[in-house]
């Protein structure tokens, strides 16, 4: 398999401001051409990420179905992913939906009811959350900032975790589909596309799917470390940054003949800045000064967060898209194109 050779962050290294230099100038590097990285050394031993992952199986395997549409998100309604994205709610390709479930957890966890046999683990899940966003994000967030030449706590203040926002604890759980479907969609699970948030946390998952779109228009792999996290760059973090750090195109296709037989779980951390927060490049960054990054592009009104991640929750996977070509679908969202790579 062909894997995209992604850089490693050491966070063991982010405890002192010298380390977190240091860092910086590798993080600015790997979000600048790959804008995905590994991260080790980020605070959660093995046994710890091996807990969520079996807490991370209650919402789908212990749930019945009658109730998960009790707890069934409104996204289309209310442009918020809290609950549960049941299977065949998204259109793939060709008349093909998807068969992938997710249950959502607001990192304030009493934001709304939770299924029955999950609330045991509600204070392990609130503690994870916790650990995601303190000790996960707001260091890459400082590093990040250092690479711009901001402050470190920049980023960090648009990101505080009691304000109102949608950052999530996201399950997901991908189920094999049929032979037909998978010829339908040319094997693809979800199209090529980029998070509408700011930083994704991925717990490193030994399922094959993910790829990403690399510079020379490749697709490849992401390979598995164990109890590694994969970071990538979202819409908000595009649009703070005048696009010098680059939201990532991804997309998730059927796994590799031998592993094709397996559901495929996966822990997430969903970052969004606060909901009041206006995406608009960070432009008193001596950085994007010089390359001249301090305007928004194509003279776009900058959307918030709120206004930015209802209209991307809202469309995604439910409306039509345009074809431009070379697989390129495309759809204006805030005045905004947003394209899906097929």
């Amino acid at each position: 398999m062909e894997y995209a050779d992604l850089p490693i962050i050491d966070l063991a290294g982010a405890g002192t401001e010298e380390g977190r230099v240091a860092l910086a100038a590798q993080a600015r590097d790997a979000m600048r051409n790959y804008g995905f990285f590994y991260v080790i050394n980020h605070g959660y031993k093995p046994e710890q990420t091996e807990r969520i992952f079996d807490i991370a199986d209650v919402p789908f395997a212990r749930v019945s179905d009658e109730e998960k549409k009790v707890y069934e998100a409104t996204m289309k309604k209310t442009g918020s992913y809290q609950g549960y994205k049941l299977r065949q709610y998204w259109h793939i390709d060709n008349g093909v939906r998807d068969q992938l479930e997710h249950y959502n957890i607001n990192r304030d966890i009493t934001k709304r009811q939770h299924p029955e046999p999950l609330r045991p683990f509600l204070p392990e899940i609130n503690e994870f959350g916790r650990h995601n966003h303190d000790d996960v994000l707001h260091s890459i967030l400082r590093i990040l900032a250092i690479g711009l030449e901001l402050p470190e706590e920049t980023l960090v203040n648009l990101h505080n975790y009691s304000a109102v926002g949608e950052t999530y604890v996201r399950f997901m759980k991908y189920y094999p589909r049929s032979k037909e479907d998978e010829v339908k969609s040319k094997n693809v699970w979800l199209k090529g596309h980029t998070d509408f948030g700011s930083i994704t946390i991925l717990y490193s998952q030994p399922v094959a799917a993910l790829q990403i779109l690399t510079k020379d228009g490749t697709w490849k792999w992401v390979k598995h470390i164990e109890n590694a996290l994969v970071i990538n760059a979202g819409d908000a973090l595009q649009f703070l940054t005048g696009g010098y750090y680059q939201a990532t195109i991804h997309r998730v296709i059927q796994p590799p003949p031998d592993q094709q037989k397996y559901t495929r779980l996966g822990v997430f951390y969903f970052a969004m800045t606060d909901d009041n927060v206006t995406l608009a490049p960070l432009a008193e960054s001596p950085v994007l000064q010089r390359e001249g990054l301090t305007k928004p592009a194509d003279g776009v009104i900058p959307p918030t967060m709120e206004a930015w991640r209802k209209g991307r929750t809202q469309a995604y996977g439910q409306s039509e898209l345009k074809a431009t070509g070379n697989g390129v679908e495309e759809e204006i969202i805030n005045g905004v194109v947003v394209k899906h790579y097929n």
